[in-house]
């Protein structure tokens, strides 16, 4: 029998998390988001899983239209006035949803989806098959995931299935001859514990490129 008790469903967790704090992110863009989007054409944008809006203000800054999409209404509230202080609520878009469950609608030139990886399940692979579904023709998906624990990480907090480079690109199931990988590759950063360990964490990244429709 499965657990149904409120507290282990995506959206009341993902609520207390937020809300139990005063802030859970940095406010600073994703360094990979930052690497592989550097170089893209302004254009639309769909930031997946966006929390307090680091990725979507980056975006906006850069002359992106950004529709920012998450399961907390806490983390929104918070990513509008992050915008609105930095001068680009006005390009950006706030929409709550619990991915899985409902997506937004459109297509988008940019689809980002940085570390949808969660201790309470969502369905992960329906997710990043809709994401591609939203992208526009010669759109880029970029995806970023968590590739195992961090190297300090001796007793993990919760049990969690890692993805692969291929495991994912097989689960999206892209058509052939309509889409061009542009990065996938495992990138490797310091990490440091809260006790201040030293070590490492790996991350894979996909940036994948609609070229046909």
């Amino acid at each position: 029998m499965s657990d149904t008790s409120p507290v282990t469903r995506p959206a009341a967790f993902w609520e207390a998390r937020y809300r139990d704090t005063t802030r859970v992110w940095s406010g600073r863009p994703n360094e990979l988001l930052v690497r592989e989007a550097a170089d893209l054409r302004p254009g639309s944008a769909l930031d997946l899983g966006c929390g307090e809006g680091g990725d979507a203000v980056w975006l906006a800054s850069r002359g992106w239209r950004v529709t920012g999409i998450d399961i907390s209404a806490t983390a929104l509230e918070r990513a509008a006035e992050h915008a609105v202080a930095a001068g680009v609520g006005d390009r950006i878009v706030w929409e709550r949803h619990e991915l899985g469950e409902t997506f937004p609608q459109g297509r988008f030139d940019l689809v980002s989806a940085h570390y949808l990886q969660s201790p309470v399940g969502i369905d992960q692979e329906g997710v990043l098959r809709r994401a591609a579904e939203a992208v526009a023709a010669d759109g880029t998906l970029l995806i970023v995931m968590h590739a195992a624990w961090p190297s300090w990480q001796t007793e993990p907090p919760f049990d969690a299935e890692f993805p692969t480079l291929d495991g994912v690109l097989a689960q999206l199931a892209l058509p052939d001859g309509r889409w061009a990988v542009e990065t996938r590759e495992t990138v490797r950063r310091p990490s440091v514990s809260p006790d201040g360990i030293e070590g490492h964490r790996d991350d894979y990244v996909w940036r994948i490129r609609r070229t046909g429709d």
